[in-house]
């Protein structure tokens, strides 16, 4: 049986490779399920994405499955146990930012359910785009799209949501389908 041709940044490493296949690229609508993930990616900053990926179920169970409403009470209790936490990353900016974020998500969506995914996906209106690459060095660090996503969620003061990240976001739930054209998943995500 012939293998399957995929993006070459997962390597081999099976967690990565199941990330790569089964979530990377695939298209979250959910506001949670997007609050998890922009909350994920900017404990990511500074680090690979498998460090984080590695820790996924730990950092699950540390922030109340990502709850907001939960993460959004959280006290200074909470905040040095977190610190005390080995099996996530231990940053303290990170951690208040995670606070702050779930606060301001919560805002947001008590003005309309919903209402945080629709922002998130107003940024490609909500259409998925659609990128060609053949190798890792075409691929963007952050586009027009990321930059402004960036700037608004800074102005409703999310923090840890720089160009960068938010490219890696957009990526990761599927607003810009970045797999490889060669890739098999590409294809699938059209």
């Amino acid at each position: 049986m012939k293998e399957k041709q995929r993006c070459d940044w997962p390597g081999d490493d099976p967690l990565y490779v199941a990330y790569h296949d089964e979530e990377w690229g695939v298209p979250i609508y959910d506001s949670q399920q997007l609050f998890e993930k922009l909350i994920l990616d900017g404990f990511q900053a500074g680090l690979s994405w498998i460090t984080i990926l590695r820790k996924r179920q730990t950092f699950l169970m540390a922030f109340d499955n990502f709850d907001p409403v939960k993460i959004s009470r959280y006290d200074d209790r909470d905040i040095e146990r977190l610190m005390n936490d080995p099996g996530i990353i231990r940053n303290r900016l990170k951690i208040l930012a995670t606070i702050s974020n779930a606060r301001i998500y919560l805002a947001m969506e008590k003005q309309k359910s919903g209402a945080f995914s629709d922002f998130i996906w107003s940024f490609t209106n909500g259409e998925i785009i659609q990128n060609n690459w053949q190798e890792m060095g075409q691929l963007p660090a952050a586009t027009p799209q990321s930059e402004a996503m960036s700037k608004a969620l800074k102005a409703k003061g999310f923090k840890f949501c720089g160009p960068t990240i938010c490219y890696a976001f957009m990526q990761a739930v599927g607003m810009v389908n970045d797999h490889f054209a060669t890739c098999f998943r590409h294809g699938e995500l059209k």
